[in-house]
């Protein structure tokens, strides 16, 4: 099972759960809260994600990322990023 550590207002907080799942979805399920104003639909950036390490164990951006302009190597949306491994991730404070 992947592990995905959550960056938030400085504390940092690890769980582990299933592969295939979104970084959104991981973390509603675990507990952490990540602001998601559009339901987890894509269609806003308050879940974007900075990748501090473990880019390569994301699944490939997808349209609804890059039609909200999310371009940058280290930038996901929490709720379209499929985590298939281990990742660390600083999001903002919801």
């Amino acid at each position: 099972m992947p592990k995905v550590t959550f960056h938030i207002a400085g504390h940092a907080t690890e769980v582990e759960d299933i592969a295939g799942k979104t970084i959104l979805q991981i973390a509603l399920d675990q507990g952490v809260s990540i602001e998601h104003a559009c339901g987890g639909n894509g269609f806003c950036t308050t879940c974007l994600c900075t990748v501090k390490s473990g880019g390569e164990n994301l699944a490939p951006r997808n349209d609804k990322e890059e039609n909200m302009g999310i371009t940058n190597e280290n930038e996901r949306l929490g709720c379209q990023a499929v985590v298939n491994g281990d990742v660390e991730l600083e999001v903002l404070d919801a």
